[in-house]
């Protein structure tokens, strides 16, 4: 049946009334597309006003541009890319957000059939689409609003399903498209300015491209992208001012989920304190934050819907690549590293054994120092914080990192020097602080408290380097005090018999970059991210409340102990995870935190409690080299 063309002054300005039916239609605008290049424009002209045509359509013209874009895909091979630039413009600067599903059809057909026609229009039409991940930005005020509404949820599956298909079917027609597709989205990936809404739907679409059928050829390189965005977002949020102001506030002498837990607020120097005011403090208003705990949350999900699929591994071993080119380099990273934590918490046999083997080669074979002490930083903190990680492995792992230490030992004649056995003190840092969080879970087992015994422990401690004066003076206080208790180690009555501890020997082994108070997985302060990660995580208050408790050593199989360490809670009764109410107040004052200068409290409280690094703090990691 045909359907009647009426030119319209304002559409068609040089013409009267006329109609074609459909089949005369494509007729004329092939002519019309032929006669252009020879110079006749007029009906282009016309053909090109219908397509450019920007304001809300009636029906008729709605019917008009479906008609014309569909003849257009019928004469494609009448398409010159230098005589109708105006028309591919006209094309090319639709919005699929702007039209229904009628019209949406009629021009991916087009975009489909321009593709296949020419290798010059593939990029045109891959751009198009990949422009297509978000709402114009011309009207990115009505989409916000719009696409938290039912009819907007609607829109966007329309837009985005047919986005996704048009890739794979342009992809079956060109099979060199997934690669140049790649290139383009992460040409055209969203700055950290761009709008929350926005940002995330752009990274949805290359989410999904990872695990659809092109995943294979450009799934690693949106994963790479997507990491990248991440650490951007991750260090333009400043820490600086909040350091300045309230770096020796009680706010930062405690851990959030001490305040987990307690129906009534808590004064703290006139100050109400919940966890939930103490994350809006930090991140109330701060956009770019909240960027990236969106972004994290749906890397998250994704990450999860991998594991499902059973690819978690492969992706996994993406991350981890990229990790080692940008996280690990990143100077001040501070969430990014999350996604490493949460991935090794969905498959801790695979990926989080692969994770910790890679940081153990790069600190004992790395070239650069800072990466090395980098690596042995987020070893650290990975032994220490993942609940999932079983003590037996944390205790092969120490091994390894007693060994590279007590070996270096026996290289050396020298006497203490921060600067130039930086990497050295970084090492025997990372040790003492992973034994102040999981020395208790691993002596209560004898076969790992004789494993423990059997390493150089002590050699390395005794050694004219002299560790114990050069790491920090918090991590070297607890452990102190928890070896003492625990008689694991022969260590001093008091600090005095290894000389008094100085802050200012781990600040120059630290270097500019303080890798002396680096620990990347401390507790995330992001709102939404936090859900993910809170399961996983071994808060210091969960350690510190088990060393109150005078509790008889258990014989454990090894099965057994692998079981109980998968969860760190199992160490820990229900009545000593967190503090109660009543005692808030001295909690406030022994809560684990940030590493800080405590050589006042040197030789008079090595049997009182200390604070530990665990902190709520910017952690500081090398720059990139």
């Amino acid at each position: 049946m045909g359907m009647e063309l009426v030119t319209q002054q304002t559409v068609l300005p040089d013409m009267d009334e006329l109609s074609f039916t459909d089949s005369e239609l494509d007729y004329h605008v092939r002519n019309a597309l032929k006669a252009a290049v020879q110079g006749d424009r007029d009906f282009y002209n016309q053909l090109v006003a219908v397509i450019h045509h920007k304001d809300r359509l009636v029906p008729e013209e709605v019917a008009l541009l479906v008609t014309c874009l569909k003849a257009l895909t019928g004469a494609v091979s009448c398409i010159h890319i230098v005589h109708h630039r105006s028309l591919l413009a006209a094309i090319f600067g639709m919005s699929l957000w702007n039209y229904g599903t009628d019209v949406m059809d009629a021009l991916v057909e087009l975009l489909i059939s321009l593709a296949a026609s020419s290798g010059q229009y593939v990029d045109l039409c891959l751009e198009m689409l990949v422009t297509n991940f978000m709402p114009p930005s011309s009207s990115s005020a009505h989409f916000i609003e719009f696409l938290k509404q039912p009819r907007g949820l609607d829109k966007k599956r329309q837009v985005l399903d047919r986005i996704h298909s048009t890739f794979q079917d342009i992809a079956n027609l060109v099979p060199l498209t997934p690669l140049r597709l790649e290139k383009i989205i992460r040409d055209r990936m969203p700055n950290i300015y761009t709008k929350e809404p926005f940002i995330v739907m752009y990274v949805e679409n290359m989410l999904r491209l990872e695990s659809g059928a092109a995943g294979k050829l450009v799934g690693g390189s949106m994963l790479v992208t997507i990491m990248d965005r991440l650490i951007d977002l991750d260090v333009e949020i400043a820490w600086d001012d909040i350091l300045q102001d309230d770096f020796c506030k009680g706010i930062f002498d405690m851990e959030l989920e001490d305040l987990e837990g307690f129906s009534d607020q808590v004064q703290q120097d006139g100050n109400e304190l919940t966890r939930e005011s103490v994350i809006q403090r930090f991140f109330g208003g701060n956009l770019v934050a909240e960027k990236l705990d969106s972004l994290l949350v749906l890397t998250f999900e994704h990450l999860e819907s991998c594991r499902e699929s059973g690819r978690l591994i492969q992706v996994f071993e993406t991350l981890l690549q990229s990790f080692q080119k940008t996280v690990l380099t990143a100077y001040k990273s501070k969430f990014a590293q999350f996604v490493m934590f949460y991935a090794c918490s969905l498959d801790p046999e695979n990926c989080g054994k692969m994770f910790t083997s890679t940081l153990v080669n790069i600190f004992v074979s790395g070239v650069y120092p800072a990466w090395r002490m980098s690596a042995v930083a987020y070893l650290a903190s990975y032994l220490s914080r993942a609940k999932f990680v079983a003590p037996s492995f944390v205790a092969t792992t120490l091994e390894s990192l007693v060994k590279w230490c007590f070996d270096y030992c026996n290289n050396q004649d020298g006497d203490i020097n921060p600067k130039a056995h930086k990497v050295f003190y970084a090492g025997c840092q990372a040790i003492l602080y992973v034994l102040c969080f999981r020395m208790r879970s691993m002596i209560s087992v004898p076969r790992l408290r004789s494993q423990l015994l059997l390493l150089h422990i002590e050699d390395i401690l005794k050694h004219p380097l002299k560790p114990l004066q050069v790491c920090l003076p918090s991590i070297v206080e607890e452990f102190l005090r928890l070896a003492k208790t625990n008689q694991i180690f022969d260590v001093p009555d008091t600090f005095a018999d290894y000389g008094m501890l100085e802050s200012e020997l781990s600040r120059a082994f630290g270097g500019v970059e303080r890798l002396d108070v680096f620990f990347p997985f401390d507790p995330c302060l992001l709102r939404k991210s936090d859900r993910f990660i809170r399961p996983n995580f071994v808060y210091w208050s969960m350690v510190r409340s088990s060393y109150y408790e005078d509790e008889e050593a258990e014989s454990a199989s090894d099965e057994d102990i692998d079981e109980v360490g998968t969860n760190m809670a199992d160490n820990i009764s229900d009545d000593e995870g967190i503090a109660h109410f009543d005692e808030f107040d001295y909690s406030l004052d022994k809560m684990s935190i940030t590493p800080r200068d405590s050589s006042a409290k040197f030789g008079g409280r090595i049997h009182g409690f200390v604070q530990m690094p665990s902190k709520i703090r910017p952690s500081t990691s090398p720059e990139s080299l």
